[in-house]
C-alpha cells in the first residue's frame, strides 16, 4: 500500500474543512496540506445552509457579545459550555471580516452596508446572508475556489477515510479509499471535518454525504464522543412528492414575518411559546408534529404571503424558485412543510481549537461537540462555529513542524488488513440504508420512549446481522452504511441513557427536565461502549 506524508490531513470539504485548509496553509511552516472529500469539493451540509451566519460585529450597535451569549445559552437548554460560547462569540467579528477579505460577498443595502436578518430565538438582527437565501453556497463557492488555486493544498475527491492510524495512543494518520485503491496517509495532525448525520433519517435536509463517517472514525479509534442523542429536527422542510422533497425552507422566512398555520389558515404557535413562530427549533418542531398528529396530515403550512412580494423575490430567490417548480407561488400560496432531521449537536468531544481526547486528532464543525450548541443549536451558530474552530486550530498548530513518522510493526499491522482479499458478497446498500432510515425516523425521531428505543436497538442489531463486514468493504457505499450502523446505535444508546427531556431530545416517558444538566459522554473501551463522566 502506498504511503503519503503531509503536515496536516483534513477529512471533509464543508466550511470548516475549506477554511481550515486555507488557514493551516498560512500557519504551518511547511504548509503541505491534504484535503480529502467523499464527493466533489465543497459538497457538504455547509453548501445547503440558507439562512445565514451569525455575525456579532462591532458596527452592529444593536448587538453585543453578551446578547448573543444570552441567546445561545438560552437555546442550549442548560448544556452549553459558557467558555466555549464566549470564545466563539468574541471571535465572530475577526473571522467574519476575514471571510470578507477572502472575497465572500455578504448581501448589502444600497449604501453598501451589511444587511442583518433575524432568526428564531435571536433577540436582535445579527445574521448575515449571501445571495438572499444561499449563504452556505456563496461562502463555500469562494473558499473552494481559493483552495483549488492554492498549490500547497492537495485535494483528493471521491475518497473516503476508513480508519485512523493510532499508535502509542496518538493519531499518526489515516487510511483512505477512492473506490479502487487504498492509501495510507501519515501525519501527526489529522482533522475530522465530516459534518453531520442527517442521512440516518428518512426525512432530512442534509445531502447524501451526511452519513456520520467522522463520528464512526473517531469512536472506532477510541475517542470520547458526547451528547449523541441530540439530533435537531428543522421544523420546516418542503413537503412535496418530487426530487425537491425535504428542501429546506429557511427559518429566515419566519424571521421576515412568515407564520405557521393549520389547514384552515389559522396560526397556532401562540399555543406553544411566547415567541410564537420564532421560538427555539425544538419547540417549533414538536408543535408542528403535534398539529400534524391532530389533523392526521403529513404536513402543516407556512404562510409567507404576509411578506411583501418584492422582499420575497429579493431575499428568498432560491426558495421561491424551488417552490414554483412544485406549483407553489409563495407570494400567493401557503407552503406545505414538515419536520426533517437537520443538524447534529452531539459529536466528538473537542475543545474550541478542535483538540480531542486523542493526541494528534482534531474535530471541527458539526462533527465536533464543543458545548456551543448544548442540547439545541441556536439558528446560524453552526457556520460561525465552523470558521472560529478552524481559525483557532490553525492558531494552535502555528509553526508546527512535522516529524518523520516511523512505520513500525503496529502501523504495518493496521495497514495490512486492507491488503487481504474480501469475498465477493456485494450488498444492496440502498435497501439497507432505507431500512435503517425508517428505523431511526419511526423510533428515534422527534418523540422518543424506552419502548421505541428498545425496538430501534433490536431492529438495528438485526440489520447488522445481515451485513457481515468487520472492517474492509467492497465500495464506498458499504463503508458509509457500516458507519451509519455504528452511529445509529450510538444515538440509540445515548438516548436510552438520558432519562429526561432536554432541548431536542424529547422522551414522552420522561417529559420533564432534570434540575442538573449533565453531559452524556461515551467511549469505546475494550471493544465495548461505555458511558463516562
Amino acid at each position: 500500500m502506498e504511503y503519503l506524508n503531509y503536515s496536516a490531513v483534513i477529512i471533509g470539504s464543508g466550511l470548516s474543512g475549506l477554511y481550515a485548509s486555507l488557514k493551516l496553509e498560512q500557519n504551518l511552516s511547511d504548509g503541505k496540506i491534504l484535503l480529502i472529500t467523499k464527493f466533489d469539493l465543497g459538497e457538504s451540509n455547509s453548501r445547503y445552509a440558507q439562512g445565514g451566519i451569525v455575525a456579532v460585529l462591532d458596527e452592529n450597535k444593536a448587538d453585543s457579545v453578551a446578547s448573543h451569549m444570552s441567546d445561545t445559552l438560552g437555546a442550549g437548554a442548560g448544556l452549553s459550555d459558557f467558555n466555549a460560547v464566549k470564545f466563539i462569540s468574541e471571535k465572530s467579528d475577526i473571522v467574519i471580516k476575514d471571510l470578507i477579505n477572502l472575497g465572500v460577498n455578504f448581501d448589502k443595502n444600497e449604501n453598501g452596508e451589511l444587511l442583518f436578518t433575524l432568526e428564531g430565538a435571536h433577540s436582535v438582527r445579527r445574521i448575515l446572508h449571501c445571495n438572499g437565501d444561499s449563504t452556505g453556497r456563496g461562502i463555500e463557492k469562494q473558499l473552494s475556489k481559493l483552495v483549488s488555486e492554492n498549490e500547497n493544498i492537495t485535494v483528493m475527491q471521491n475518497t473516503i477515510a476508513i480508519e485512523l492510524i493510532i499508535d502509542e495512543d496518538m493519531c499518526k494518520g489515516v487510511i483512505i479509499f477512492d473506490g479502487q485503491n487504498y492509501k495510507s496517509v501519515l501525519s501527526e495532525n489529522v482533522i475530522i471535518a465530516t459534518g453531520g448525520i442527517g442521512q440516518l433519517y428518512k426525512n432530512t435536509t442534509n445531502p447524501l454525504c451526511a452519513t456520520g463517517d467522522g463520528l464512526a472514525l473517531a469512536y472506532n479509534a477510541g475517542a470520547i464522543l458526547q451528547d449523541m442523542e441530540f439530533v435537531q429536527f428543522h421544523p420546516t422542510a418542503l413537503a412535496v412528492n418530487s426530487s425537491d422533497a425535504n428542501f429546506l425552507i429557511s427559518e429566515a422566512l419566519r424571521g421576515e414575518g412568515a407564520i405557521l398555520v393549520d389547514k384552515n389558515g389559522i396560526p397556532y404557535m401562540d399555543k406553544y411559546h411566547e415567541l410564537k413562530d420564532l421560538a427555539p427549533r425544538d419547540i417549533v418542531t414538536r408543535a408542528n408534529y403535534e398539529e400534524m398528529s391532530k389533523s392526521k396530515m403529513d404536513y402543516v403550512y407556512l404562510n409567507a404571503t404576509v411578506i411583501d412580494a418584492d422582499v420575497i423575490q429579493k431575499r428568498f430567490p432560491r426558495i421561491s424558485e424551488v417552490c414554483l417548480r412544485n406549483g407553489i407561488d409563495i407570494s400567493k400560496d401557503f407552503i406545505p412543510v414538515h419536520p426533517a432531521a437537520h443538524y447534529f449537536m452531539g459529536g466528538v468531544k473537542a475543545n474550541v481549537d478542535g483538540r480531542t481526547s486523542i493526541k494528534g486528532l482534531y474535530a471541527i464543525g458539526e462533527v465536533s461537540s464543543t458545548g456551543l450548541h448544548g442540547a439545541n443549536r441556536l439558528a446560524s451558530n453552526s457556520l460561525l462555529e465552523c470558521v472560529v474552530m478552524a481559525d483557532a486550530l490553525a492558531e494552535y498548530l502555528k509553526n508546527y513542524q512535522q516529524a518523520e513518522i516511523v512505520v513500525n510493526d503496529n502501523i504495518e499491522k493496521i495497514v495490512k488488513k486492507y491488503s487481504q482479499e474480501l469475498g465477493f458478497i456485494e450488498y444492496d446498500t440502498d435497501i439497507l440504508k432505507s431500512e435503517l432510515q425508517d428505523i431511526m425516523w419511526s423510533n428515534v425521531g422527534i418523540i422518543r420512549s424506552e419502548d421505541s428505543l428498545k425496538k430501534a436497538n433490536t431492529l438495528l442489531q438485526n440489520l447488522k446481522s445481515k451485513f457481515i463486514r468487520n472492517y474492509k468493504c467492497l465500495n464506498i457505499s458499504e463503508y458509509e452504511f457500516k458507519n451509519m450502523l455504528t452511529v445509529a446505535q450510538l444515538i440509540v444508546n445515548s438516548a436510552m441513557n438520558r432519562m429526561e427531556s432536554r432541548g431536542a431530545h424529547y422522551r414522552e416517558d420522561y417529559p420533564y427536565t432534570k434540575d442538573i444538566a449533565e453531559h452524556n459522554c461515551i467511549v469505546k473501551q475494550q471493544g465495548e461502549l461505555s458511558f463516562v463522566r
